[in-house]
């Protein structure tokens, strides 16, 4: 038989997981956000940089280089950042569930 206190406790519980969970949520994509401000600010210097550098190039050999060092970091950064943007979206997704771990095993019929 199920008491009415424990669907009164379970409901509490409930409530207070879902507050918990979103609060982890807000905080995990507010840190999400600011590595891709970040990353986008990064971005930007770094084009803006290498424009002001190809437009002193004097030869086409240097023009090249200058590109594909550019290309190179570029691309070096973009994976970089992509990786720690990934690992901020596991574990907001992680925080964002862990406040529901157990919860449905606490709410058992009685025998």
């Amino acid at each position: 038989m199920i008491k009415i206190e424990d669907i009164q406790n379970y409901g509490k519980q409930h409530l207070e997981s879902v507050t918990a969970s979103a609060t982890n949520l807000q905080s995990g994509v507010q840190a999400i956000a600011a590595a891709y401000g970040d990353y986008a600010k990064k971005s930007f210097e770094d084009t803006k940089s290498f424009v002001e550098q190809i437009s002193g190039v004097k030869s086409l050999d240097k023009a090249i280089e200058a590109q594909s060092e550019f290309v190179r970091s570029t691309y070096e950064t973009f994976v970089s950042e992509s990786q720690k943007i990934a690992g901020l979206y596991s574990d907001c997704a992680k925080q964002t569930f862990q406040p529901f771990e157990g919860l449905v095993g606490k709410f058992s019929p009685a025998q």
